[in-house]
């Protein structure tokens, strides 16, 4: 199975780039599956109704969210009805759910999202709620499980990989927007502490940089907005998982020029 994974989707530049270039990848790369984290995907702020019909048509099998899920508010019902999730560790009675099972040509996998804690909204204990779902799936004969862990500190997502390494087949970390360099598989879990966003490159995090710079600068906030012009980036990795294992993994960065840097994960030996 070849999986590929998008992290945090910013605005119409993020999505710009996955309608120029996903449909390119997933035949190139012989994707068979490709997860894709929504909740910045409308102005930078959750996700509309219309823009989760565009990401779905521009290839995108399942979205996964965080702690911007609730922003749109017409999304919820979509959290129902659609190929979406939401944290696993919000508690009950919230809308939708965080874990699901798909079938991907004779295989199945199980797609989990977890939220972390520091910086964000209370949930319930993401290392718990993650080790029993992770046990339940095992339960249930399921080998090929991912996880996007949507979480700010980098100490809980590597705590995450050490927890759950070598049960899971992928864990990969969104929210921060900043990729990170530390692609590996570890007893046939592929790791990676954040992919980093789809869209602006040459701002702050996504957004026009005038905001962040004066709030830095004076303390006081104000409403992000995402550049109307930019330079743009799509980042994508890709796991080529057998029997619940990473047996490789790599990361595309997609330049809107056209130019592609591919970066291996490494193998712990």
């Amino acid at each position: 199975m070849k999986l590929g994974f998008i992290g945090d989707i910013i605005g119409r530049p993020g999505r710009e780039m996955l309608q120029k270039y996903l449909p390119k990848l997933k035949e190139e790369h012989k994707l068979d599956f490709v997860i894709a984290n929504y909740e910045n995907a409308s102005h930078g702020f959750g996700l509309t109704t219309k823009n989760c019909s565009e990401l779905f048509s521009f290839g995108v099998d399942v979205m996964t969210g965080g702690n911007h899920t609730w922003d749109k508010k017409d999304i919820i019902p979509l959290l129902e009805t659609e190929n979406m999730l939401r944290p696993d560790n919000y508690p009950d009675g919230v809308a939708g759910t965080g874990c699901r099972v798909y079938e991907v040509g004779s295989e199945k996998l199980a797609v989990l999202n977890i939220m972390g804690h520091y910086g964000m909204p209370y949930v319930d204990n993401a290392f718990r709620c993650a080790g029993a779902r992770v046990e339940q799936l095992h339960n249930e004969g399921i080998k090929n499980i991912f996880l996007d862990f949507h979480a700010e500190a980098s100490s809980e997502k590597r705590a995450m990989m050490i927890l759950l390494q070598g049960k899971v087949s992928g864990i990969i970390g969104t929210h921060t927007h900043v990729s990170s360099d530390d692609f590996q598989i570890v007893d046939g879990t592929a790791y990676l502490s954040d992919i980093g966003l789809s869209g602006c490159r040459d701002n702050v995090i996504g957004m026009d940089a005038k905001q962040p710079l004066n709030q830095f600068l004076t303390g006081l906030k104000g409403h992000f907005d995402i550049p109307k012009k930019c330079k743009k980036i799509l980042q994508i990795a890709i796991m080529d998982i057998e029997d619940g294992k990473s047996k490789e993994a790599y990361k595309l960065k997609v330049f809107d020029n056209g130019n592609i840097i591919k970066t291996d994960a490494w193998i712990e030996e």
